[in-house]
């Protein structure tokens, strides 16, 4: 039998309740400029964003902004928050291209002389690599941003152009992906190098439309790969949330995890195990409509009108 979502908009000792069994708070939808979502739409700030994450601060709530967004590090996103008037600290984001990193470093096991990633991805990736002193290659580098040549069919297919160092290929949202840029991928894969995705979101909604996602830079890959898919860092990865509880040793039952969408953000809270899940109606998900019924399976413990009804508490 289906759980019944609780309706907390309006209700004081409601929010209070949900408020009180958790210890910390993941508010995601860090998104581009134009992105709707949780926090903000294009670079209009919600109402009540800033004094509902004050409120949380000041219960002793831990603020966690988690992020499927490979194109930008901590510190960009730092800037950004900042920027719409919300005070945050670089610790207090974790992006795909973040959780990419700590799983690389420090959870995936490589030989040593094969730790090196080319990157499939934007600069986020390639900072996010370096705070972890993790070797890249690829990604923003000029090299690979140009059109493949007959030297370079000659060059890939005998490995002299390979890198012996790569141990794995980490593909994010790479908005000069190209057919050069796959082939060395695909080299690497094929001669063992671990396949890794940021994230696996086929599309991404911008401008009142549907865009290419970083699962379809992957998917070119999968398919010349006999359909071998990547180990995804981002929601509703559990690879992701392992990191971040790697990171900030959190008590899962007292976590609660705050989004607009089921298949990433809500689903990333109940497979991860979390005491909550709260869905916010701002952005994808617009109404209780999108998770009861028949045939839904996936539906938030709560959900409020927009985040700042959590003041209201």
């Amino acid at each position: 039998m289906a759980v019944k979502s609780k309706c907390l908009t309006g209700d004081k000792a409601g929010i209070e309740e949900f408020l009180d069994r958790f210890d910390l708070d993941g508010i995601p939808k860090l998104k581009e400029t134009r992105r709707i979502g949780v926090l903000w739409s294009g670079d209009h700030l919600f109402e009540g964003t800033v004094g509902t994450l004050e409120m949380l601060r000041s219960k002793g709530k831990q603020v966690v902004f988690v992020t499927n967004n490979s194109t930008k590090s901590r510190a960009d996103y730092k800037q950004k928050l900042e920027s719409m008037g919300i005070p945050a600290s670089a610790n207090e984001v974790f992006g795909s291209a973040y959780s990419a990193a700590i799983y690389i470093s420090r959870i995936l096991s490589l030989p040593p002389t094969q730790g090196t990633v080319f990157v499939i991805g934007e600069s986020g990736i390639e900072t996010e690599l370096d705070s972890e002193s993790v070797p890249h290659i690829g990604g923003t580098d000029p090299a690979y941003n140009r059109p493949i040549t007959p030297a370079d069919y000659t060059a890939i297919a005998s490995c002299d152009a390979l890198d012996p160092s790569v141990g794995v290929v980490l593909v994010g949202l790479d908005y000069h992906v190209n057919y050069l840029k796959l082939a060395y991928a695909l080299a690497y894969l094929r001669r063992g190098a671990k396949f890794l995705a940021t994230n696996m979101d086929s599309t991404l909604p911008s401008a009142g439309s549907l865009f290419p996602g970083a699962g379809s830079m992957s998917a070119p890959l999968v398919a010349m790969m006999d359909g071998q898919q990547p180990t995804a860092l981002g929601k509703p990865s559990q690879a992701m949330m392992d990191a971040i509880e790697g990171k900030f040793q959190f008590d899962r039952a007292k976590a609660c995890m705050v989004g607009d969408r089921l298949d990433t953000d809500i689903k990333f809270g109940l497979e991860g195990g979390l005491g909550g899940t709260l869905c916010v109606l701002t952005g994808v998900t617009r109404s209780e409509e999108d998770w009861e019924g028949e045939g839904k399976d996936v539906a938030p413990m709560a959900w409020v009108r927009e985040l700042g009804d959590l003041r209201e508490g």
